[in-house]
């Protein structure tokens, strides 16, 4: 495992936002969701998540999630990615995702 500094923690912008609305994005290799979802702020973004085995699109919305608001967009098949949706493999290596436990204000970065 690689170490960093504290300066270069301090670069990740891990975000709160809430989801306002997910749907399905058929035109992805794997399994996956389009997520709405705002940030505060710092605006309302689309991205792709690959959470379909764990959620439904209609107990997403409404949830708080954790994103890298960061990262520069990237286009995944015909749909441009604005933020990076984090979680954890479980141990078939479908995503769980990171929460938060009780709701703070959409924007709120983790420190």
């Amino acid at each position: 495992m690689e170490t960093i500094t504290w300066h270069d923690f301090e670069k990740v912008e891990l975000r709160v936002g809430t989801v306002l609305e997910a749907i399905d994005f058929p035109e992805a290799r794997k399994p996956a969701f389009k997520v709405r979802v705002d940030f505060g702020e710092f605006g309302i973004r689309w991205s792709s998540a690959q959470i379909t085995k764990h959620y439904t699109k209609e107990e997403l919305v409404g949830r708080q999630i954790v994103g890298v608001t960061n990262f520069p967009k990237k286009q995944i098949a015909n749909f441009m990615s604005e933020f990076l949706v984090t979680g954890f493999a479980d141990e078939n290596g479908d995503i769980v995702l990171t929460a938060v436990e009780k709701p703070v204000p959409n924007g709120s970065k983790l420190i």
